[in-house]
């Protein structure tokens, strides 16, 4: 999955302009941003303080590396289970 060009910190301060009242189109426009994007970080990062969204990116990393760990192995599990099931 491709990283965000903004950082952690960067983020935030946008949501945290968008919170304030600033016109999402303006703030889009000054940070090259598409506004879908602006509402999607309002969404995901609701009233986040930094070290908050820190947490949240390691977390949804692990997860992700976990969740391929599972894969890999339920792929491996069906793979033994087809080989012991097949008549020699």
């Amino acid at each position: 999955m491709r990283r965000s060009r903004f950082s952690d910190e960067q983020i935030v301060e946008i949501v945290r302009e968008a919170e304030s009242g600033t016109r999402v189109s303006g703030l889009a426009r000054r940070h090259g941003v598409p506004k879908n994007t602006i509402s999607r970080w309002r969404t995901k990062y609701p009233g986040l303080e930094l070290h908050d969204a820190r947490r949240l990116t390691a977390l949804e990393d692990e997860n992700r590396r976990l969740k391929k760990l599972v894969a890999e192995q339920a792929l491996d599990l069906s793979l033994l289970k087809d080989l012991v099931g097949r008549k020699w």
